[in-house]
This record gives structure tokens, C-alpha cells and sequence, in this order.
């Protein structure tokens, strides 16, 4: 049986990043994230990796392309404004179809904002990372396992597709602590072999003999920047296979949380405790946020369901853009919201609760 280890969700990101054979990690101080990079920088050096503290968010970003041009597994991490910051250089590495990780752990916004967590960035991470239209595949955790476990996998989905992928967490889990399982080790060899993989792809920048022409990425001259966009386009398209959902006592709930990350671990609690007094409630968490579990919200019973409660640390709710997308009004949604570094407590999502189940029920 594999030992569990007590970890903070930082240095487990930062861990499981390691053990998926990320050896190249640029970044800039910023909370609540700051225990990752601090982290990389002791472990790298243990791996023969490369961390480097770049002089902004804008050089380490380019840093993180440059090393995934090379053929290196790369991630980078900050949280929210420093995210911001990163949209031109995710935009190349999607443009370039770079496969590096990005982690974002949230706080509170906008602008420079609060440093205590927040979920205030759902409309930046899967609607628009950056210009130009791309997508990415967005994952959710809810718990440090769930942290080391999606980011782990992450590098398999960003090599897999010759993508970004970014990892959508907040300030609350990434400084928790939890015990958790680690995956293994990516061995030498293997990490030797992912990189050949990748030069085959003609993407990788890795010299040239004298008089031979260098890999070249989509420019903004002619139609080599909208071939490549429909490229991306059919890659998007087979992204249906990736989508995941927790569907938390739904089968015949009356009342439906709509939930993700650190909300949805207080949802699953107030919906324990609406249970144990008869109340039928259930929840839905995206674990994929983009792409997004429309079909699993559009195929509710709405005969059974009475009302949809979208709860989430953020002021406007950026979720409940999709919520009501894939309901298409067909039961009343209410919101329970915090924002600015504000924490959402089980006892005001129970508020919220009572004040939808009064309403409907």
C-alpha cells in the first residue's frame, strides 16, 4: 500500500509536478502560492531540473515557453493578477501548441486585490487565458489529493495534445494541509523518451545542420495562423472524453448545488446536513471547468428538481454563466456568494439553502 504523507496543497502541486517530470519551473514570489516556487527551488536542483525566479510574471511565462520549445516538461505557477499577467505568453505557447502547465491558485480580486483566497477567476481561466479564442482543458480540485492527482495528470494531457493546461485551485486548499498518496516517479528514461516524442512533433526547437530550415510556428503573415486554428478547433472538438463531474446524491434530489472546488467541499457538507433533516438535496461539482458538464445539468429531471442553489467565492458569480447556459431556465437558480478574499461558511450556504428551499419547495 502507498505511504500517505501530511502535505500543504503548495508543496503537494509543486511534488507532483517533480514526479510527472517537470524540470523546468520559472515563477515569481506572489501569495498564496508562494510555497510553490519555494518548493521548486529546493527540488529542482534535487532532479537535475532548473528553477529559475524570473525578474516579473511576464519573463517567467516566456521563460516557460522557451524551456517547452526545447522539449522540457515545464510548468509555471502564481495566482490571479500575476495570471493576468501570463495571457500573452499562454497565448503564444497555445499558438505555438506548447504542452505546458500552469497553476493558478486564487485570491481575491479584482486588480492586485486581497491576498486571502478567492474563486474570482473562472471567467479569465475558461473563457479567455489570453487573445485570440484558444482553449484549454481547465481542471478543478477540491482537495490536496485532488491537486496531486490533477496535476500529476496534467503533463500526460498537455503532452497528449500539444496544448496548455491549467490547473484551477484557490488560496484555501493550495495552504491546507491533507495527507496524500504521491504518484511515482517519472524514471530518466521515460522523461529521455517523452522528450524525443516531442521533437517528432517538428514543434521542438532543438538546432539545426547548417542550411536546413528551423521549425516554424504559426505566424500572423498569410494563412499559416488560420490553418493552425482549425487545427485546434478539431482538437478542442474531441475534448467531450475529458469532461468530469461529481454527481453527489442527485438521483432524486429536489434541490441542486451547483459547486466547484473549495464551495463545493462546504456545498457537500450543507447538503450532509439538509439530508439528515429530510430535505432532498444534492450537488453537482465540475471537475473539469472547461471543458464543462453542460450535458449533466441539461439532462437534470426538472419534474423532481425544484431549484439549482450556484454557490462560489465570487462577486458577479462567474460559474453560474454556464449554470444557466445549460438549465436554459427551466428551474429558478439562486446564488450563495462571497468575494475579495471573504470565505464562504456552512452556515451561510445553509442560509442561502433554506431561503431557495422556502421558494421552491
Amino acid at each position: 500500500m502507498a505511504e500517505r504523507v501530511f502535505m500543504k496543497g503548495c508543496e503537494a502541486i509543486a511534488e507532483a509536478a517533480v514526479r510527472a517530470g517537470c524540470r523546468f519551473f520559472a515563477g515569481y514570489p506572489i501569495t498564496p502560492q508562494n510555497e510553490i516556487p519555494e518548493y521548486m527551488a529546493r527540488r529542482q536542483p534535487e532532479v537535475g531540473g532548473v528553477f529559475v525566479q524570473g525578474e516579473s510574471e511576464v519573463a517567467s511565462v516566456n521563460m516557460l515557453y522557451g524551456a517547452a520549445a526545447a522539449g522540457a516538461r515545464a510548468m509555471s505557477s502564481s495566482s490571479s493578477c500575476g495570471i493576468s499577467l501570463y495571457s500573452e505568453g499562454i497565448s503564444y505557447c497555445a499558438s505555438a501548441r506548447l504542452p505546458v502547465v500552469v497553476v493558478n491558485v486564487q485570491r481575491g480580486g479584482p486588480g492586485i486585490g486581497a491576498i486571502q483566497p478567492a474563486q474570482q477567476d473562472y471567467f479569465q481561466a475558461t473563457k479567455a487565458s489570453g487573445n485570440g479564442g484558444f482553449k484549454m482543458i481547465v481542471l478543478a480540485p477540491a482537495t490536496v489529493q485532488e491537486c496531486v492527482d490533477m496535476v500529476y495528470e496534467s503533463f500526460e494531457l498537455a503532452a497528449r495534445d500539444n496544448n496548455p493546461v491549467l490547473v484551477l485551485t484557490d488560496g484555501v486548499i493550495g495552504t491546507m494541509m491533507e495527507p496524500v498518496v504521491l504518484p511515482p516517479m517519472k524514471s530518466d528514461e521515460e522523461l529521455a523518451a517523452l522528450k524525443e516524442s516531442f521533437k517528432v512533433t517538428g514543434r521542438a526547437c532543438i538546432g539545426h545542420p547548417v542550411g536546413q530550415r528551423a521549425t516554424c510556428f504559426p505566424g500572423s503573415v498569410g494563412t499559416g495562423q488560420e490553418i493552425a486554428n482549425k487545427e485546434a478547433e478539431k482538437m478542442y472538438a474531441t475534448w467531450d472524453k475529458d469532461v468530469r463531474v461529481e454527481e453527489y446524491l442527485v438521483d432524486d434530489a429536489e434541490i441542486i448545488f451547483a459547486a466547484y472546488g473549495i464551495s463545493a467541499r462546504i456545498s457537500k457538507a450543507v447538503v450532509k446536513q439538509l439530508r439528515a433533516e429530510g430535505i432532498k438535496a444534492g450537488m453537482i461539482r465540475p471537475i473539469t471547468v472547461s471543458p464543462f458538464p453542460y450535458d449533466t445539468f441539461a439532462n437534470l429531471d426538472f419534474t423532481k428538481v425544484k431549484g439549482i442553489l450556484d454557490v462560489e467565492m465570487s462577486i458577479p458569480a462567474q460559474m453560474r454563466f454556464d449554470v444557466d447556459h445549460a438549465v436554459q431556465g427551466r428551474c429558478p437558480i439562486q446564488e450563495c456568494r462571497r468575494s475579495g478574499g471573504q470565505l464562504l461558511t456552512n452556515d451561510q450556504v445553509l442560509e442561502a439553502a433554506r431561503a431557495l428551499i422556502k421558494e421552491v419547495l
